[in-house]
């Protein structure tokens, strides 16, 4: 037999088994790898209680909004009152939580720095799409500078920021834990914009005064644009005509509520002499003897107390009404107005 003839010879190699090196690996090892999965598992869980869920938790404060239906001040003292809010709180409705009761500072939003001019003590509620929180508590005045300005601000401006601001807790549904979080919601509240629109009805004016000294008497309209309900008590004003003073107006029991209706009576004790001065010239004369007054608060008392909050508040801008003299001259004493230049 020739070599070409001959039976090729194969050589086989064998390699080590890997997967018998790995699953041996695995066996000496395993305790290892269960405390790093272990330890892994812990700190995700970690990450998600001690992280993920209050920051979630503050992310769906943040996103809820707060709308103020409705506040009432009554009882008002020199130092005090009562407040009532009637608000709501929106959310999402996505996270099923508890928050905790907590108390607000509310300041004005746009006046720096920011300095509280109230504490209001809400209650506890839910993270449901819609929660009703309504508020009625006793209110110490502790920054009458800061509540003043509120007041005034209110009395002045369109619109005005108010924000409520405080610290508080949330517990969501299915953990035995809470976590703090701020709750900061600003709102735009309309303001009184001056008592613009304010009308006098049905006035009289005499020559003799009654017992009181008061000369004129009539009712007058005032609107109020904003929210707020305003036991304000016993009004006394400065009474201006074309800059110079003509003598005090007064307005008795005044509770101020949201609407364009707010009727009052009014009564003064009026100068005359610049009165029948002004109402003879032009071009009041040739208007009908209408005189635009302006009035700037000097006095509030409620019950015997002075509410310089109110007072105050009143003193930063006049009110301007218009007051048909030259009709009241012609019906109540007959006089009949003409132009004397």
């Amino acid at each position: 037999m020739s070599d070409h003839d001959k039976p090729e010879a194969t050589q086989l190699e064998t390699a080590r088994p890997r997967r018998r090196g790995c699953l041996g690996h695995l066996a000496k090892w395993w305790w290892a790898y269960l405390i790093a999965l272990i330890a892994i598992v812990v700190l995700v869980v970690c990450l998600i209680i001690f992280v993920g869920i209050p920051h979630i938790a503050q992310q769906k404060i943040d996103s809820a909004t707060l709308s103020i239906e409705s506040i009432v001040v009554s009882k008002t003292h020199s130092n005090d009152f009562t407040m009532a809010i009637n608000s709501t709180i929106r959310t999402d409705g996505s996270v099923n939580a508890n928050i905790a009761n907590f108390t607000g500072d509310m300041y004005l939003e746009d006046l720096m720095p920011h300095t509280p001019f109230a504490q209001i003590d809400f209650p506890a509620t839910t993270s449901a799409a819609l929660s009703v929180v309504n508020v009625t508590q006793y209110v110490d005045i502790k920054n009458m500078a800061a509540f003043t300005t509120f007041n005034a601000w209110l009395l002045q401006n369109t619109t005005l920021r108010v924000t409520v601001v405080g610290s508080t807790s949330v517990q969501v549904s299915g953990i035995n834990r809470w976590y703090p979080v701020t709750f900061s919601k600003t709102i735009e509240m309309p303001g009184l914009q001056n008592f613009a629109g304010t009308k006098v009805v049905e006035s009289t004016i005499s020559l003799q005064g009654d017992e009181n000294g008061d000369n004129f008497k009539g009712f007058v309209t005032i609107p109020n644009r904003s929210v707020v309900t305003f036991d304000i008590g016993n009004v006394s004003f400065n009474s201006f005509l074309q800059g110079e003073a003509v003598g005090p107006t007064y307005l008795d029991n005044v509770i101020l509520v949201p609407g364009a209706e707010n009727k009052f009576v009014m009564h003064a004790n009026i100068s005359q002499g610049p009165v029948l001065t002004t109402v003879m010239k032009k071009p009041f004369c040739e208007q009908g003897g209408v005189l635009p007054f302006q009035l700037n608060g000097w006095q509030v008392v409620n019950e015997g107390q002075n509410l310089t909050y109110y007072g105050d508040a009143l003193k930063t801008a006049n009110v301007t009404l218009d007051i048909p003299i030259g009709y009241d001259l012609k019906k109540d004493l007959n006089v009949d107005i003409h132009c004397t230049d």
